[in-house]
C-alpha cells in the first residue's frame, strides 16, 4: 500500500477535532464480489509495532504452568477452579473480559466441555493456529507479548473487516508499518486479492473515516 497515501490520511485524521481520551486508529477494508458464507475470512495478524491497547489474556492451565500463568496472564484459572465458571453468565463475562485464552494442551478436552459452548459462540476459544494451545512445559512470556500485538481480522457475515493498528500519539512510521502487514495479510486471504477490495478506510475511534 501506498506509504505516502496512509501518511496523507494520517495527517488528515490529526486535524479532527480531539477528544477527551487518546483515541485508536481503525483499519477498515470493505469487501467485495465475494459470498462471504461460502468464502468466511477470519484471520489472526501479528503486528511489528504495538497497537496502543493491551489486551487482556486468560490461561486454563494446571500445576506445570501455574506459576507462568500467574506471571504473565491477567487471569489464571486452574484446573481445580472450572466448577465456578459453570454459571452461564459467569462464562459470557469472562468471554468479554478477556480478549484471548490460552490452553494447557492436555487439559483442552475438559475445557472443551466446561468452556466451549460459550467461548466458542465468541469466537474465543484457546486456538492452535494462534499457537495458544500449549505444551505442559511452554514458555508463556514471548506468547503472551504476541498476542498484544496480535490482532483478528473477521467476516463471517457482513462485508467488512477492521481492526486497530495504533493509537493517537504512536509514531506514525509504526502506525504505517503495523496498517501494511495488515492489508498484506488480509490479500493473501482473498480469492481474487485487489478485485475483492472495494475500499480501504482509516478512521479514529469517535471520528469520520478517511479514505485510503
Amino acid at each position: 500500500m501506498d506509504t505516502e497515501k496512509i501518511q496523507q490520511a494520517l495527517d488528515e485524521l490529526k486535524k479532527q477535532p480531539k477528544r477527551k481520551f487518546s483515541q485508536s486508529y481503525d483499519f477498515i477494508i470493505n469487501l467485495k464480489n465475494l459470498i462471504i458464507k461460502q468464502n468466511p475470512i477470519d484471520l489472526f495478524v501479528t503486528l511489528h509495532y504495538n497497537k496502543g491497547k493491551k489486551v487482556k489474556v486468560a490461561a486454563f492451565v494446571d500445576q506445570q504452568l501455574l506459576e507462568q500463568a500467574n506471571e504473565f496472564c491477567d487471569l489464571t484459572i486452574p484446573e481445580k477452579d472450572f466448577d465456578k465458571y459453570k454459571d452461564v453468565k459467569v462464562l459470557k463475562k469472562l468471554a468479554e473480559e478477556y480478549d484471548y485464552f490460552i490452553a494447557q494442551s492436555t487439559l483442552m478436552p475438559k475445557i472443551a466441555a466446561a468452556f466451549g459452548k460459550v467461548l466458542g459462540s465468541k469466537g474465543k476459544m484457546p486456538n492452535p493456529k494462534l499457537g495458544s494451545v500449549v505444551l505442559p512445559n511452554a514458555n508463556l512470556e514471548p506468547l503472551v507479548k504476541k498476542l498484544n500485538t496480535t490482532v483478528r481480522l473477521s467476516a463471517k457475515k457482513g462485508l467488512n473487516l477492521q481492526c486497530i493498528v495504533g493509537k493517537e500519539g504512536q509514531p506514525d512510521n509504526e502506525i504505517i508499518d503495523n496498517i501494511n502487514t495488515a492489508y498484506q495479510a488480509v490479500l493473501k486471504q482473498l480469492p481474487n486479492e485487489m478485485q475483492n477490495i472495494k475500499s480501504i478506510m482509516l478512521k479514529l475511534t469517535m471520528g469520520k473515516p478517511v479514505r485510503l
